[in-house]
C-alpha cells in the first residue's frame, strides 16, 4: 500500500483551519495525531479523504508550507482596535462560489447587450446619506409605505429582495455553504457582503442572521453597490464602524430603512421606548434599528440606548431562527432567482453545459434541476 509524504505541519494547519469541526476530524482519522508527529504516513485514499473533511483541496497538503489565505474581497469587519481571525473555510468557499456566479453572469450580460446599470458607483463617500436612501427607495420603489402592506417581516424581505432583483443585483440569502447543510455559516464571523461590477453586481447576506437582521445587512450592502466598493461586513446597527466606509454604508442603511423625517412624524410624545415594538412593525425593521434611530432623533440619551439595546439583543439572540425548508422553495433565495433564471435559460438553450449549471446551481441531479426549471416557470 502506497503512502505518502506531508509534512506534519500542513496536516496541523489543516486541522486548526477547520475550526470547530476540529475534535470530530480527529475521531474521524484516528491516525492523524501519528500523521502530524511524522511517525506514520497516510495512504492517498487517506489523505483525499482527510482533505475533502477539512474543505481544503488536496494539492495544498503537497506545498513546502502552509499558504497564507486571506479575505479575495476588502475585508471591513475590523471595528476600533478588534483584530479579525483567519477566515473560515466557510466564509472563504462562499465568496470564492459568488466570484464564479458573478463572473458566468457577467459574460451572460454581455452577450445579451446588457446595458451596465448606472447606480453601481454613482455616489461618493462625501454623498449625503439622506439623498443617497432616497435615490434607492425611489429606484427599488420599496418605501416606508410599500412596507406598510406588508402583513410580515419575511414578506417585507421577499419584496425587499424582488425589488433589488428587479433592478439589476443579484441578491443571494443563504445559511450555508451552497447547498451543503452541514457548513453553516456563523453571523458572528460575517453578515454579508458586496461584490460591485456595473452588469453583474452581487449582494449575498447570512441567512443565518435573524430574519430582521437581514434587512438592515440587505440595505447596508446595496449602499456598498451605490459606493462602488466591494466590501466585507459584519456591521450591525449599534455598531461603530472605524472605517469611514462601513460608516457611511450604515447611515445609508438606516435612513433608507427608517427616514428620520417619518420616524419624526411617527414618534408621539412620551416614553419613546414604549413605542419601539408598534414602530418596528410599522417600518417592518428589527426594534434594534428602531433604537439607533431614536438615538439618531435625539430622543434617547446613549445611556439609554446602550442599557436599551443590550436588552433587546439578549431577547433576540434567545429566539429560535428558522433553517431549511423546502429546498424548492429557498432555492431561488440561495442562489439568487434572477441568477438561476439566467443558468437555466442558458443551459435549456444549449448555451451552458449541464455539468457547469448544476455545479453554479448547487445541485446533483438532472430531476432536481428539471424541478427548479420547472418553478422558475421553465416547463421543460
Amino acid at each position: 500500500m502506497t503512502r505518502v509524504e506531508v509534512r506534519p505541519e500542513l496536516l496541523r494547519w489543516a486541522t486548526e483551519r477547520a475550526g470547530d469541526r476540529a475534535a470530530n476530524i480527529r475521531e474521524r482519522f484516528p491516525k492523524l495525531e501519528l500523521w502530524e508527529r511524522g511517525e506514520a504516513k497516510p495512504t492517498l485514499k487517506q489523505l483525499e479523504r482527510f482533505a475533502k473533511a477539512v474543505y481544503v483541496p488536496i494539492g495544498y497538503l503537497f506545498l513546502p508550507k502552509p499558504p497564507v489565505e486571506r479575505v479575495p474581497i476588502p475585508d471591513l469587519r475590523t471595528v476600533a482596535s478588534r483584530v479579525m481571525t483567519q477566515p473560515s473555510p466557510d466564509l472563504l468557499d462562499v465568496i470564492y462560489l459568488c466570484q464564479r456566479r458573478q463572473a458566468w453572469y457577467r459574460e451572460f450580460a454581455q452577450f445579451a447587450s446588457d446595458d451596465p446599470l448606472d447606480f453601481v458607483g454613482s455616489a461618493r463617500l462625501d454623498s449625503s446619506d439622506v439623498q443617497v436612501a432616497e435615490q434607492m427607495r425611489r429606484l427599488l420603489d420599496f418605501g416606508v409605505e410599500a412596507r406598510r402592506d406588508c402583513p410580515t417581516w419575511t414578506e417585507a424581505l421577499r419584496l425587499f429582495i424582488e425589488r433589488a432583483e428587479d433592478a439589476g443585483v443579484l441578491v443571494m440569502v443563504s445559511g450555508v455553504v451552497g447547498s451543503n447543510n452541514r457548513r453553516t455559516l456563523d453571523p458572528d464571523e460575517f453578515r454579508g457582503f458586496a461584490l460591485v461590477d456595473d452588469l453583474a453586481p452581487v449582494v449575498f447576506v447570512n441567512g443565518a442572521d435573524t430574519l430582521a437582521a437581514r434587512m438592515f445587512t440587505l440595505a447596508h450592502e446595496l449602499a456598498h453597490l451605490w459606493l462602488g466598493e466591494s466590501a466585507l461586513s459584519d456591521v450591525g446597527p449599534a455598531s461603530a464602524p472605524s472605517q469611514r466606509i462601513e460608516a457611511w454604508c450604515n447611515r445609508v442603511a438606516a435612513e433608507f430603512l427608517v427616514p428620520l423625517s417619518d420616524l419624526r412624524a411617527e414618534l408621539p410624545r412620551g416614553d419613546p421606548l414604549a413605542e419601539v415594538q408598534r414602530l418596528a412593525r410599522a417600518f417592518k425593521v428589527s426594534t434594534l434599528v428602531i433604537l439607533r434611530r431614536l438615538l439618531d432623533s435625539r430622543r434617547i440619551s446613549r445611556e439609554t440606548f446602550d442599557a436599551a439595546y443590550q436588552e433587546e439583543w439578549r431577547r433576540l439572540v434567545g429566539r429560535p431562527r428558522s433553517s431549511g425548508g423546502d429546498f424548492y422553495l429557498t432555492h431561488g433565495v440561495r442562489v439568487s432567482r434572477r441568477f438561476a433564471r439566467a443558468v437555466v435559460a442558458s443551459t435549456l438553450e444549449g448555451q451552458t453545459l449541464y455539468r457547469d449549471a448544476f455545479q453554479m446551481l448547487g445541485i446533483a441531479k438532472e430531476a432536481t434541476f428539471r424541478e427548479v426549471s420547472r418553478k422558475l416557470g421553465y416547463p421543460r
